[in-house]
């Protein structure tokens, strides 16, 4: 059977389960003793285990075997959560990784074993079975409590069943049944063992779940309470015979078990019980039948490619509409009334498609909290990482591309923002250093931001680096403010740290964050308070596809400049222009913005000199909280358009974002407000 046709399945599911896994492993380490967490692990291990068996992947199916092992003995009790067998785990996390990353690239898991891991699983396990074996009348759920104490939660409707049944003289077992580790089809075995039960007995309670039973959401044993004529050599007896039985234990229940276990109040369901003090139906009219539904998935999965080319057709949708709306007389009633129409449909489609590629940057924010706990250790800080807007969506191409930015951001703060435990005790701030990543919507935009509570920018360190290298004169950099000082962090291979180490000081930090942000339209800021802590804001685009634009004349040419990055439109007087430090700036309300004139920026020769104009046209465009002024020839009107990229032979094109198709066929270039300004 040809298996290559469900790689791409296999690996997007992996990377779901692994990172399930490792938010899992966080919380666990918080929490040690918190059991549902323990269940959720082992069952992404087993599955895990699963998919890499049937595809043929023997190195993850060993790995997640052992997994398997030292989890069960976690959720039992042999063994403890202790920071050692947290770190194996995480471990296992890395490899499963670097297997299905692996896969994804070459289809082939790769020959690497892992067998140090293994190992150490191993002997984890090993030395827990030993310590069972020494006490073997103990059921693996019942941790701390005595053999003969119940070890399944009642409801007031299951006591009142108990005490009818002892009235009437019949017996009541606890029943722990564990499977073989080797049985493959789990759900099948317990079924058959059921079908026992019920044909002897009535069956009152299980755990797991009936439904977990049969959706074989448990691992190798669970326990029932039956009510039965019979006596426990018969169960003994009977289960045992059954193939991949591995352990049947019998516990008697009593009047004096129920004296003192702690019976929950339960829940409105009821039970039906005969005359002779027993259950009608069995187990599927128990309060288990009703205790869990069945959620059906309303999600599908669709490949990204099939979306691109969904959303191109939109585009050429949209680029007829346009095409029309300049071929349409306004004295033709009908045709402009269909028109509406048309705009009005393929504005509905647009946003129906835009909304089908958004993405919640939850799958880019849930990579963090390992990198921090990894980093916290690594530098001997306490760290927490606080996140919120984590459902904050964005289109899909811009989720791909931001998270390497923010790993360099978060590293930045971990790294140079927050102090060690003592250095903050000594400034008055608790032991623990914070991270906020926050995302939100505003307008058209995204707003990411890294905010923290630790040291800061030290701008004097920042000037003298700035001399030590040349970047400014000595007179000149006592004039600049501190914004303008902090903007020099950006600068290629600038670093204000004294040694270099894995996470920083080559300089390689900021630039490359500030160059793929503005990448991707979006804009860059950095706020800093010296022992107060640093805040960075990046604001991108919701969408990459289509944007509303203004189109402007510049010399004989039409350029498109992107609507949300045009703060106003003046006009600005030829003798109100002056030179400050060589650039030409103007005031605007008692506010002072650098002048760019798009002739000389785009090379273009004007057609008439600026002299002999009376007023110039000023587009104020805004770059984070910086204004500047672009001087155009003339404006032509405001439009949706398509951006279309200018392929990989004139990728990287300074101050140029991409192209559009005009109504009239014609191309427009789309101005990079980022780069220019």
């Amino acid at each position: 059977m040809d298996m290559n046709k469900y790689l791409n399945i296999f690996v997007e599911e992996s990377r779901e389960h692994l990172q399930a896994l490792n938010t899992s492993l966080l919380e666990l380490e918080k929490d040690p003793g918190n059991t549902p967490i323990l269940n959720e692990i082992f069952r992404v291990a087993h599955t895990l285990k699963g998919m890499a068996g049937t595809m043929g992947f023997t190195h993850m199916s060993d790995l997640t075997h052992n997994m398997e092992d030292v989890l069960d003995g976690l959720r039992n009790g042999r063994i403890k959560v202790y920071p050692e067998v947290v770190d194996i785990l995480f471990k296992c996390l890395d490899a499963l990784e670097s297997y299905v990353d692996n896969v994804s690239r070459t289809g082939s898991e790769g020959d690497e074993d892992n067998r140090d891991i293994i190992n150490f699983l191993s002997a984890i396990s090993d030395k827990s079975k030993a310590a069972q074996e020494t006490q073997p009348g103990i059921i693996p759920q019942a941790g701390k409590e005595k053999k003969d104490d119940l070890h399944l939660e009642l409801n007031i409707y299951d006591r009142n069943v108990l005490e009818k049944a002892f009235e009437e003289s019949l017996n009541v077992f606890e029943i722990y049944i564990e499977l073989d580790r080797k049985c493959l089809l789990k759900a099948a075995r317990a079924f058959i063992i059921f079908q026992i039960l019920e044909k002897h007995s009535d069956i009152i309670k299980s755990a797991p779940p009936v439904n977990d039973i049969e959706d074989e959401r448990f691992d190798y044993y669970f326990t029932v309470m039956v009510i039965s004529k019979k006596d426990a050599e018969f169960f003994i007896t009977e289960l045992n015979s059954v193939s991949e039985v591995r352990t049947v234990k019998v516990t008697r229940v009593t009047p004096k078990h129920l004296e003192r276990i702690k019976v929950s109040p339960g829940s409105d369901e009821k039970h039906h019980v005969d005359r002779d003090g027993r259950m009608n139906q069995g187990i599927m009219d128990s309060s288990q039948k009703t205790a869990e539904k069945r959620i059906t998935s309303k999600t599908v999965r669709v490949d990204i490619e099939r979306l691109d080319v969904l959303m191109n057709l939109v585009s050429e949708l949209i680029i007829i509409k346009t095409r029309l709306d300049g071929i349409i007389s306004d004295r033709d009633r009908e045709c402009a009334q269909t028109l509406e129409n048309l705009e009005r449909v393929t504005t509905s489609l647009h946003d129906s498609v835009m909304k089908v590629r958004m993405v919640p940057v939850e799958s880019v924010f849930n990579r963090f909290p390992r990198m921090v706990r990894d980093i916290s250790k690594e530098l001997n800080k306490d760290i927490a990482l606080h996140m919120s807007g984590e459902e904050t969506e964005l289109d899909r191409t811009v989720i791909d591309e931001i998270g390497e930015p923010l790993i360099h951001i978060i590293r930045n703060s971990a790294d140079h923002g927050i102090e060690k435990s003592e250095e903050r005790v000594k400034k008055g701030k608790s032991t623990t250093g914070n991270i906020w990543l926050r995302a939100y919507q505003d307008g058209n935009n995204v707003v990411i931001e890294v905010d923290d509570d630790g040291t800061g920018i030290d701008i004097d360190k920042v000037r003298k680096k700035v001399l030590e290298k040349g970047l400014e004169s000595e007179e000149t950099i006592s004039t600049l403010s501190d914004e303008e000082i902090i903007q020099f962090l950006f600068q290629p291979n600038f670093s204000t740290s004294d040694k270099v180490t894995d996470l920083s000081g080559r300089g390689v930090g900021l630039d490359v964050v500030k160059t793929k942000i503005e990448s991707l339209g979006g804009t860059f800021e950095l706020i800093s308070k010296l022992g107060q802590g640093s805040k960075t804001i990046i604001r991108l685009p919701l969408t990459l596809a289509i944007i509303q634009a203004l189109l402007v004349m510049v010399g004989d040419e039409k350029y498109a400049i992107p609507l949300n990055t045009i703060r106003e439109i003046y006009n600005v007087n030829p003798a109100d222009i002056q030179f400050v430090r060589n650039q030409e700036v103007t005031l605007l309300r008692d506010t002072v913005i650098p002048i760019i004139r798009l002739h000389n920026v785009l090379d273009i020769e004007q057609s008439e000199p600026d002299s002999n104009k009376k007023q110039l046209t000023c587009v104020v465009v805004k770059k984070g909280e910086k204004l500047s002024g672009l001087i155009v020839d003339s404006l032509i009107s405001q439009q949706e358009i398509v951006i279309k990229s200018l392929g990989k032979l004139l990728s990287g094109i300074r101050c140029i974002a991409g192209a559009t198709i005009l109504g009239d066929g014609n191309v427009a270039l789309i101005l990079d407000v980022n780069s220019i300004v």
